[in-house]
């Protein structure tokens, strides 16, 4: 798991507000940094990563709430929660899928058929939430989620 990254300067705000800003700044490009090959199937720890960044940056915008213009936060922080959502859809997949294999590998032939059937059967749901998460990350991008957050920071500041 990709650690979080410090936040500079955060100890030295001289307001909530700046604070805020400072923070979701920081927690929304660490997002943006694991998009790069999310839609790989062959890397699951991608798609973990930045899932994990979207549930960092969720947690600093429902704390430093407050700090943002309400109409504004609660639709970025909406479309947010939308990206993260379909980062554990296919996430719960690919974990099931690694758990299976494992399971697999210690039976013999004749009882791997069942877990290799339930292996196929998890890879199409993969195949199908991994459809929905590009479809996530191309309204991500129509929508400018990355400007939207930005412009939320700049309203903190």
């Amino acid at each position: 798991m990709a650690k979080a990254r410090e936040i500079p300067h955060l100890a030295d705000a001289q307001s909530f507000r700046e604070a805020a800003a400072l923070a979701v700044e920081v927690r929304a490009e660490e997002v943006f940094e694991h998009a790069a090959g999310v839609l790989d199937v062959g890397d699951i720890e991608r798609v973990h990563d930045m899932r994990v960044a979207t549930r960092r940056l969720r947690a600093v915008m429902e704390i430093f709430e407050p700090a943002f213009p309400r109409k504004q936060h609660r639709a970025v922080l909406k479309d947010v929660k939308t990206l993260a959502d379909a980062l554990g859809e296919r996430r719960d997949r690919d974990v099931a899928i690694d758990a299976m294999t494992k399971i697999g590998l210690a039976l013999t032939a004749t009882d791997r058929r069942g877990i290799d059937h339930l292996v196929e059967e998890l890879r199409d749901e993969q195949r199908g939430a991994n459809v929905e998460l590009a479809a996530a990350l191309q309204r991500m991008e129509e929508s400018d989620l990355r400007g939207r957050l930005h412009a939320l920071t700049a309203a903190a500041s």
